[in-house]
């Protein structure tokens, strides 16, 4: 899963497959990064790329790209990429780049609940967005402890 700026800037890049060497792997995104945002807004959503395929769909300023392989159905993953983004949606309201950029850690945790080793973990938007308030929830108190902790540290009592 790539997420990629209209100027090919990487927003987000989540591989699911053992890498060949980093070197590699930046080249392959690179290269798919280009062979996507150079194409007519007209063409295709799908390419055949080596002996993968690359299936994208344009948001706004961003394109979700999927590396799949060639006997993966092509419509499967447009619907996937679309679900992914109606929960970016549904969480941020109405996600935009920006979203994006200052929390990733929030949208790998919201694909992480979403897919699982490249494949579709949960369907229901309902239930991801159920595990990610919940994670909120988690980190809220978290953080609520952690600055009473620091309170008694600062005042010598703990």
């Amino acid at each position: 899963m790539l997420l990629a700026s209209r100027q090919g800037k990487i927003r987000l890049q989540k591989w699911y497959t053992p890498a060949t060497s980093e070197k590699g792997r930046k080249r392959e995104t690179r290269d798919i990064i280009n062979e996507v945002v150079t194409r007519k807004s007209k063409m295709c959503n799908f390419i055949d790329w080596q002996d993968k395929k690359i299936v994208y769909k344009r948001y706004a300023s961003l394109y979700f790209v999927l590396l799949v392989d060639k006997t993966d159905n092509e419509l499967i993953q447009i619907e996937i990429i679309h679900r992914f983004v109606e929960i970016l949606d549904q969480y941020f309201g109405s996600v935009c780049e920006l979203d994006i950029i200052f929390n990733f850690e929030k949208t790998y945790f919201i694909l992480d609940e979403y897919l699982l080793a490249g494949e579709l973990q949960e369907v229901s938007k309902k239930n991801v967005l159920n595990a990610v308030a919940h994670a909120d929830e988690l980190q809220e108190e978290c953080d609520e402890a952690d600055s009473a902790r620091n309170f008694l540290e600062e005042l010598g009592l703990a």
